[in-house]
């Protein structure tokens, strides 16, 4: 079968329109070559899951993390040189290794794990700060963006802390600013200059739950001598952008509302961070939240006036603007990009391709892609349920409409055993293959409800499908092989859960005791993105 995702050409509105830019971040790098964009991009340029994304470009290229939570590999890194065609280049943390917990030992983290990140280069190297609710806050570093990248070391072990953002000025001293759980007041710390621990406890630099409530995911910069703090407030849905800004790094600051819903239907707009191109004009990278699809991002273009920045479509003499629905492609060296983030897999690598994460840290012995070259295979755990289940293996959906669809060996599989394919969310919903007595049957599942299909399936080979429209799944199998589809069970409402957005994934566990006994190939997944109805 092949991979018929659809090209960014189909989405965004190519013109005729060509600029002389070059791209830079905020902290400037010396002039690269210039170069030239052509056309018009469309948002969101991201239809996916990054949520709490940070932004930095280095050279030529813009990096872009997100926040993860439960899911492993934790925080990915993802690469573009125009800021609106991204690809996935790796992850800062193969597992999250500070609690049980994370391997659903003595409980989960469902819902807890990596919060909003930051990603900042400083002195030739890469920091990223994150926090994990119930822990603290932490920094890991590398010398190159795709690692390796260091052990995690706790900046400040406290847990209920929340959003870091470090930020080294031009003396030398570095400086870390973060909310509290609930977005709590932004407290700054003096931080030493490896960035590695604080040497104070801690000052209050803005708490204004009247004018400004819900204030959280601050990311600090400096331009023409002012300290600049980006933030959202009133709430994920809801809120707005709002600048914080003074002459001196502890306040006090003044404030200004800079992006807003307006009359658009890009709700929040919310968290998100700022860069420069290589002459100085300035990009937003934010999220909306959008049902369950998660937290989708878009780009903002962003003008200076009397040294306070105006986002998005906002006319002359305006200090706040709304979001864009397209604008010009930001210039920039190089050949034009059509790349995207990676979805289908054909499994016949070493690795796992960058798109996949487990709902938690997977056990390594239950998994391979050596001992059937060419296939994924699946070795069930004990669990009551896909939400006790570990190594379920997910990823993000990345358009509005889309078939994902995976091609399963279940002929090793043994009493009480299930596999399938899901859309993983608290909710969770698929199709699933269970062996009871020797006899494989497929049903389909919506939390403990089911639906039976072939009670009996006369082969040990099919295809399992979820069709996703909107915030919609509908699922159908192929007892031949892909030549014909058959609908098994009414749709499906997909939800938000979690922090996170819904995500198709690949499962096996068993029911019995006797686990480790049977296991699951599946030879391929494909992800096919339909086109778009984009607000």
């Amino acid at each position: 079968m092949q991979d018929r995702r659809r090209h960014p050409w189909k989405r965004y509105r190519l013109a005729a329109t060509a600029g002389l830019l070059a791209i830079a971040c905020v902290y400037a790098n010396p002039p690269q070559a210039v170069g030239q964009a052509k056309g018009t991009y469309r948002n969101p340029v991201l239809f996916a899951d990054y949520s709490d994304p940070d932004v930095i470009r280095d050279g030529n290229n813009y990096y872009l993390i997100s926040s993860t939570f439960e899911f492993v590999p934790a925080l990915p890194i993802l690469q573009s040189n125009d800021l609106v065609h991204w690809t996935i280049i790796g992850h800062v943390l193969p597992k999250i290794e500070i609690d049980p917990a994370y391997d659903m030992q003595g409980g989960n983290r469902y819902g807890r794990g990596v919060w909003a990140p930051a990603l900042r280069k400083h002195n030739g190297l890469f920091y990223v700060y994150f926090p994990t609710p119930d822990e603290g806050i932490f920094v890991s570093t590398a010398a190159k963006i795709t690692g390796p990248w260091s052990k995690p070391v706790a900046v400040i072990a406290q847990a209920g802390l929340e959003d870091p953002c470090p930020f080294w000025d031009d003396d030398g001293k570095a400086y870390l600013v973060h909310s509290k759980k609930g977005a709590g007041p932004l407290i700054l710390h003096r931080m030493a200059p490896d960035g590695k621990s604080v040497l104070d406890d801690g000052q209050e630099i803005m708490r204004d739950p009247k004018n400004l409530p819900t204030l959280e995911g601050p990311k600090f910069y400096k331009r023409n001598g002012y300290y600049y703090i980006f933030a959202p407030f009133g709430g994920v849905s809801t809120g707005s952008q709002v600048v914080l800004r003074s002459k001196s790094i502890y306040g006090p600051y003044e404030h200004r509302v800079v992006l807003q819903q307006g009359s658009t239907k890009i709700n929040g707009p919310h968290q998100g961070g700022y860069v420069e191109s290589q002459d100085g004009k300035g990009w937003f990278i934010h999220f909306q939240s959008r049902g369950a699809h998660g937290r989708i991002v878009h780009l903002e273009p962003v003008r200076w006036e009397d040294d306070w920045p105006v986002m998005g479509d906002a006319p002359a003499g305006a200090t706040a603007g709304q979001p864009v629905s397209s604008w010009p492609i930001p210039t920039h060296p190089g050949k034009d990009s059509d790349q995207r983030p990676q979805t289908s897999d054909e499994f016949g690598e070493k690795e796992l391709g960058p798109q996949w994460e487990w709902n938690h840290n997977p056990v390594d012995s239950g998994w391979s892609l050596t001992e059937r070259r060419g296939y994924l295979r699946l070795k069930p755990g004990f669990a009551t349920d896909l939400l006790s289940a570990r190594n379920t293996l997910t990823q993000m959906m990345q358009d509005e409409s889309f078939d994902f669809t995976s091609r399963l060996d279940t002929g090793q599989m043994k009493d009480g055993d299930h596999a399938g394919i899901a859309m993983f969310e608290q909710s969770p919903s698929g199709l699933q293959v269970v062996q009871t007595n020797g006899v494989r049957s497929l049903s389909f599942f919506h939390l403990h409800d089911t639906v039976d299909g072939p009670q009996q399936l006369p082969g040990a080979v099919l295809q399992l499908r979820v069709h996703v429209e909107g915030d919609t799944a509908t699922y159908s199998y192929s007892l031949d092989d892909g030549k014909s589809f058959q609908q098994i069970a009414s749709p499906v409402h997909l939800t938000f859960s979690w922090w996170k957005g819904s995500r198709p994934s690949l499962f096996a566990y068993t029911t019995a005791h006797t686990a480790g006994a049977g296991y699951i190939d599946f030879d391929w997944a494909h992800y096919n993105a339909m086109d778009e109805v984009l607000p």
